[in-house]
């Protein structure tokens, strides 16, 4: 009789608890959408950074300012000049009427780069070897520097095979260039996964080592650990709601990545929703970490915002190449769980390849999940006894 009666109460209490879940669920709702600067970081945030990655943050070479002394004045050097000014490279400046007015503009920084064709390039673009031109670039930045002198290279060499495309030099290599996966050069592409992994690292982590750490400031934490409501549970209420919004999050920022900067999901999309429910608990278990190593909420916010963004930023890999960092450095990367999911991004997003090719990359996401949140959970059972 006893063990029909605990069979039988058995659902009643499970019923129970999970209504309990559900209204603590519920006020931390009302507690996000109350607080207007956790308002401001969920959806600000995220708009803000895809926005100003996607636009101004660019690594392309655009708008360049280039001024031309055109020597030769003939047909050949004014198409040159309508290639040149047709381009979205260039920003093309007044022309140059002396040579010694050159240094003035770029100490005044009209201009990045002078292209200066001789009096006789119509009569050597007939021949064999070609014509020859100067350009003149301001190297401080050499990056730029050498980009855009490469565009110019290109811009009279195609003209040239443009006239004479029958013409084979002696000795002549043509290299032919193909780029995979980004063939129409869209600079968003480098910058949208790792935006997307430097929002949830940030977001996600941040509101939940917060949102704990408001409850211990207010006093309210005492209130909820003498009540029926069991610690483990007080984690998962706290957690869920942000994983609810980080997750609305994400298909905003695909939505912003497809329609306004152009960017293809070429891979599956259910997948790529699992590893980023995947990344957002791993971040989430970090957040509930830092809120039981700290009692402030400002301290919970310097750590996770600070301490995570920063590492995201510089060690994913996004801004810089990993492999032009010291070993040391690259061996840090290897702890942070924002570096596996931007390149589980690329590989889904960007290649459209499938799990096969991240699976790696997946379990030790997970691996960091179950790490962190199993940390957190101990912390957080250690701090009550």
């Amino acid at each position: 009789m006893k063990f029909f009666m605990n069979w039988h109460e058995m659902p009643k209490e499970r019923l129970t608890n999970m209504k309990k879940l559900l209204a603590f669920i519920r006020k931390e709702f009302y507690h996000v959408f109350r607080d207007k600067r956790t308002l401001l970081i969920l959806f600000g945030l995220p708009v803000v950074q895809i926005i100003l990655f996607g636009f101004a943050l660019s690594n392309e070479v655009k708008n360049i300012g280039i001024a031309i002394q055109d020597n030769s004045r003939d047909i050949h050097t004014e198409n040159i000049i309508r290639k040149i000014q047709s381009s979205s490279y260039f920003k093309v400046e007044a022309p140059i009427l002396n040579y010694k007015d050159i240094e003035n503009r770029f100490k005044d920084g009209s201009i990045k780069c002078a292209v200066i064709f001789p009096s006789n390039f119509s009569s050597d673009l007939q021949r064999s070897g070609g014509a020859k031109t100067q350009l003149i670039a301001d190297a401080s930045d050499p990056n730029t520097a050498t980009i855009v002198t490469n565009y110019l290279t290109s811009i009279v060499y195609d003209y040239q095979q443009q006239l004479n495309p029958t013409t084979q030099l002696n000795y002549q290599i043509v290299t032919e260039i193909r780029q995979l996966y980004n063939e129409e050069q869209n600079g968003s592409l480098n910058f949208i996964p790792g935006v997307i992994a430097l929002i949830f690292m940030i977001v996600s982590t941040a509101l939940t080592s917060v949102s704990v750490v408001r409850e211990k400031e207010l006093g309210t934490m005492e209130i909820l650990l003498v009540s029926p409501f069991k610690p483990i549970m007080v984690l998962i209420a706290k957690a869920i709601p942000y994983l609810v919004l980080s997750l609305i999050n994400f298909i905003l920022i695909l939505f912003l990545s497809v329609y306004l900067l152009h960017v293809e999901i070429k891979g599956s999309f259910l997948l790529l929703f699992a590893e980023s429910i995947l990344f957002i608990i791993t971040c989430l278990s970090l957040g509930l970490l830092i809120s039981n190593v700290t009692d402030s909420q400002q301290t919970a916010m310097l750590i996770s915002m600070m301490g995570m963004m920063l590492p995201t930023l510089i060690l994913t890999g996004f801004m810089f190449p990993l492999e032009n960092m010291p070993w040391i450095f690259r061996m840090v990367s290897h702890i942070l769980p924002s570096r596996y999911y931007y390149t589980i991004v690329k590989a889904v997003m960007l290649k459209g390849l499938g799990f096969e090719f991240v699976w790696k990359e997946t379990l030790i996401l997970a691996g960091m999940a179950i790490f962190l949140l199993a940390i957190a959970l101990k912390k957080f059972k250690i701090r009550l006894s």
